[in-house]
């Protein structure tokens, strides 16, 4: 007979019954009776009325019995903590039997039993429990003291039980090991401030030795806690990744998604000339494809990782575009998902097979599939210039089709495409036309207007089938509202005499009649520019259009960084970091890619900044989640800089707005007329007070931050470098490098023409950095550059510019402009330009200061090949603004003790240890603090180039 009919039960006074039965002298009798209480509470009856009876049942050596037992007490002993107490005599002998499969019981179950009181009295027991010779026993107990610290965490701190844990992570049963990591990354997760996991080269090894032998979970945990360990240098990166590897080819797709996050961490510390980097790649590959041959939710959680790994290192799958292929029974979530790692891996090479594919997909009855297909065309067209063609055609075979929604998607992504190639296929414009009447959807309406308005010469009735959009004006969604009215701005400035009463009718409505704000508001500025200057709005309105770029869906580089330290959890699924999802007290710490090259520079970045740092005045940043914009911008933590805080200005010097494009002429002298009866002018506050006076006065003033000090310091300069070669900028080449001199940072420029044509009209702007430098001055290049002529510049910069954390750090990205194009480059500046001329502490507080910043921030690092002695090292380090503020002689190596600030307010303090007259050991250690940790690596680059120079 089955266990279902201690559920079936007809007796009256059921609970007095079972009383009897469970004090019954007959063992059977008892085991029969405690089932069915199992059952009754099971089924959701109280019988919490015989607590003591069932406790009297504990002191048996049948094993079933006591488990029911322990099921029924770990149920209600919240509810009955006084009566519970009693049962601590049984854990405590439990603790003891001679068969560990009844101790581990016993250990098990009192990490359940969550109540206050009894805790206490459960600590010698657990105590014995993780120092049993049975290795099952303390695998079980390693897990209790996760349980115990999640109900006082006092009390597990003060009985030691975090040291024991930690003990056993040296343990020799690979199972024990993965559980004491489990459990200790369970309590380093509620509390990220304490440093549990302390791992070091030998606990590493100790985990990846216990890694081969342990079952799939207990892999799981050790893996997810190397992901946590930062390696020293690249060699160690790289052993660890050979060790991990074998993991890919496990059964289970969550060991496989574990490793294969250890190994996309380590890879961003290894060389990519070294030939390991290319064998892993190759490795890569085959577990994530094989995880595509699961059921489609298991299918599902693999391709949103697999979207993430795509978008860091594309090159790991880059041939294996055909397992993305949509099967027909594939669900929707599955295809979709599919589609976008479809377009991720698109190619020149492989652009023939994905459009086949595509044009397949949009014949399909799954309507949102068939519109992801559309828009997927689209975004090959723009992702793959070469088969920009065969896209354009293909989208009109699908709108001959004349499936609504076919057509309107196809309108859409032809929008973009003429964004992308403009002046290419303008020929399609009649068939798009011809599909007005279809459109019903908000974002085909708004697009097709938007070809209408910006092609309005080529079209010969543009007016009339604007004019049609507009008779249900009020009716319209915003979006294409918005659209309509910019689109008859446009025809209106292309053809004045015809449409004039067309661009009234739209304004009045959209300034008159309309309560939407974004409207009315581009309403009045259209107005206003039409009627006081019409050649200003040409300029604005019909402005030359930046192209867009293939990947508008890409997710954000930090962000992206930041999930791939999460694969294989709910955030890689989510593509959301846990501070977005995760409620309650648990601290989430956001997670980093370790830095590129051999260092140890903390991981974590740090969240906010310090108590006692004041904050400088940054108006216009606002930084993004889990950045450290707020730090880096005002750690000040020595006295306050003298003078003015420094207004940042979202309007650069040299005010031309190459990045945005067409504005240069808005932004120079003021149009007459602008100031007229209705214009009301902006606030005088919103420009910064000292920008006006130092457009006006030139510089002399904007170099007066060194607050008098005038040493005119011989600084390190690189020598020039080139950043932007001819072929890339038709014709123009740019060489330069960086100096500081009498604390004014200039960028050195040579212009070399190198085209047949003369070059005029010189521009330059930066985008936001993570420094805020910005040009001081409009670059200045007064007379034309002919051919083969080479033209020196140095243009004067300042750090009041808009801020954005770069990556890396000292990352500046640079548009150029000329009377041929706009160019685009990017280049590294030498941290040491930016350390300023005060930086120098005085003793005390260097000592302080050094004390308050905590251990972790401290970051060591090694100057090989230095044969300088102490005086020329600090000398040298001089002259670029490295202060020394201590020198002292430790056992016969020099000590210097040294301080920088950073321009925007940071400072450094630095440990510099030289090993005098022994030129065969010329490496110097140094050691940095600082509050931005993430400073640290580039200061001591800044260290390497200023010594070795």
């Amino acid at each position: 007979m089955t266990d279902s009919k201690y559920f079936t039960t007809t007796k009256k006074g059921e609970i007095f019954e079972l009383k009897a039965e469970l004090n019954s002298d007959k063992k059977e009798k008892k085991k029969e009776a405690v089932k069915k209480v199992i059952a009754s509470m099971t089924v959701g009856k109280d019988v919490s009325a015989l607590f003591p009876d069932v406790v009297n049942c504990m002191q048996t050596d049948n094993l079933e019995l006591k488990k029911l037992v322990y099921l029924y007490l770990m149920n209600y002993a919240k509810s009955q903590p006084d009566m519970a107490i009693m049962a601590v005599n049984t854990f405590v002998k439990d603790c003891e039997d001679p068969n560990p499969l009844i101790r581990a019981l016993a250990v098990r179950t009192m990490g359940c039993i969550r109540v206050d009181k009894i805790t206490e009295y459960l600590c010698e027991p657990l105590r014995k429990c993780l120092k049993d010779e049975d290795p099952y026993v303390r695998k079980t107990a390693a897990v209790c003291v996760a349980k115990l610290h999640d109900i006082n965490a006092q009390l597990v701190e003060d009985q030691g039980f975090l040291d024991t844990l930690k003990d056993l992570i040296s343990d020799s049963n690979p199972m024990v090991v993965a559980n004491a990591v489990a459990a200790l990354s369970e309590i380093a997760e509620s509390h990220p401030s304490s440093n549990l996991l302390d791992l070091n080269p030998q606990s590493i090894n100790k985990l990846l030795t216990a890694l081969n032998e342990c079952t799939e979970w207990g892999q799981i945990f050790i893996l997810d806690c190397l992901a946590n360990y930062t390696p020293k240098d690249d060699r160690e990166a790289q052993s660890i990744c050979e060790r991990v590897t074998p993991r890919l080819s496990h059964a289970n797709s969550a060991v496989v998604l574990s490793a294969v996050k250890v190994l996309m961490k380590f890879m961003e510390m290894l060389s990519k000339d070294l030939d390991y980097y290319g064998t892993l790649l190759k490795k890569l590959a085959p577990p994530l494809v094989t995880l595509l041959s699961a059921e489609p939710e298991l299918q599902y959680v693999a391709l949103r990782n697999i979207n993430l790994i795509v978008q860091k290192r594309p090159e790991i799958l880059k041939h294996e575009m055909k397992v993305f292929f949509v099967k027909y029974n594939d669900p929707i979530y599955v295809k979709l998902e599919k589609l976008d790692i479809m377009i991720r891996l698109a190619s020149q090479a492989n652009i023939a097979q994905v459009l086949a594919e595509l044009k397949e997909y949009a014949t399909e009855v799954d309507v949102d599939f068939v519109r992801k297909a559309v828009r997927a065309i689209g975004r090959c067209a723009i992702k793959v210039e070469q088969s920009a063609e065969r896209c354009v055609s293909t989208l009109l075979d699908l709108i001959q089709t004349k499936v609504n929604y076919v057509v309107q998607e196809a309108i859409v992504v032809i929008k973009d495409i003429f964004r992308k190639y403009p002046n290419k296929y303008e020929s399609v414009i009649a068939t798009l036309c011809e599909n007005l009447d279809s459109l019903d959807e908000p974002e085909a309406r708004a697009a097709m207007i938007w070809i209408v308005g910006e092609y309005a010469e080529r079209i010969d009735n543009a007016d009339e089938l604007l004019e049609s959009f507009l008779e249900g004006f009020h009716d319209e969604s915003t979006q294409v509202q918005l659209q309509l009215l910019t689109a008859i701005v446009k025809l209106f400035l292309k053809k004045p005499t015809e449409t004039q009463e067309l661009v009234q009718q739209v304004l009045s409505l959209a300034t008159q009649d309309s309560d939407n704000p974004d409207l009315r508001d581009r309403g009045y500025i259209y107005w206003r520019l039409l009627s006081t200057d019409p050649v200003a709005a040409k300029e604005v309105v019909l402005a030359e259009k930046p192209l867009i770029s293939e990947e508008t869906d890409l997710i954000e580089p930090t962000l992206l960084d930041e999930l791939i330290c999460y694969i294989g959890t709910l955030a890689s699924v989510y593509h959301k970091p846990p501070s977005a999802f995760v409620e309650g007290g648990r601290g989430v710490v956001h997670k980093s890619l370790p830095p590129r090259t051999a260092s140890s520079e903390s991981t974590e970045s740090p969240e906010t900044a310090p108590a006692g740092a004041p904050s400088g005045e940054q108006p216009d940043v606002i930084p993004t989640q889990g950045d450290l914009l707020g730090d880096l911008l005002n750690l000040d933590l020595g006295p306050p800089v003298s003078g003015p805080p420094l207004a940042t200005s979202s309007v650069q010097m040299g005010a031309v707005d190459l990045l945005g494009g067409g504005l240069d002429s808005l932004m120079g002298d003021e149009p007459e007329g602008i100031g007229g009866p209705n214009f009301v002018a902006p606030p005088a506050a919103a420009v910064p007070a000292n920008l006006g006076a130092s457009m006006g006065s030139g510089l002399s003033d904007l170099f007066d931050l060194t607050s008098g000090v005038g040493t005119l310091s011989g600084s390190y300069v690189a020598p020039k470098a080139v950043w932007l070669p001819a072929m890339k900028a038709k014709g123009l080449e740019i060489s330069g490098t960086f100096t500081r001199q009498v604390g004014s940072i200039s960028m050195d420029l040579q212009l070399t023409n190198k085209a047949l044509q003369v070059m005029t009209d010189f521009a330059i702007q930066f985008n936001r950095n993570s420094f805020g430098l910005a040009p001081a001055a409009p670059l200045q290049v007064h007379a034309p550059l002919s051919p083969n002529q080479t033209v020196e510049i140095s243009l004067p910069l300042n750090t009041v510019g808009s801020v954005m954390k770069m990556e890396p750090l000292n990352n500046l990205q640079v548009a150029v402009k000329n009377n041929i194009d706009v160019f685009y480059f990017s280049t590294l500046y030498p941290l040491h330009i930016l350390f300023v001329e005060d930086g120098k502490m005085d003793r005390q507080m260097f000592l302080a200061t050094w004390k308050d910043i905590p251990n972790e921030n401290e970051a060591q690092f090694q100057i090989r090949d230095c044969p300088l002695n102490a005086e020329a090292v600090s000398s040298r380090l001089q002259s670029s603004n490295i202060f020394t503020v201590a020198k002292r002689n430790v056992e016969g190596q020099d000590m210097l003790y040294q301080s920088l600030k950073l321009t925007n307010g940071i400072w450094v303090l630095a440990e510099l240890r030289i090993q005098p007259g022994n030129p065969s050991f010329m490496a110097l250690q140094l050691s940095l603090k600082c509050r931005a940790p993430e400073v640290s690596q580039h200061v001591y680059q800044a260290y390497e180039t200023v010594l070795k120079n």
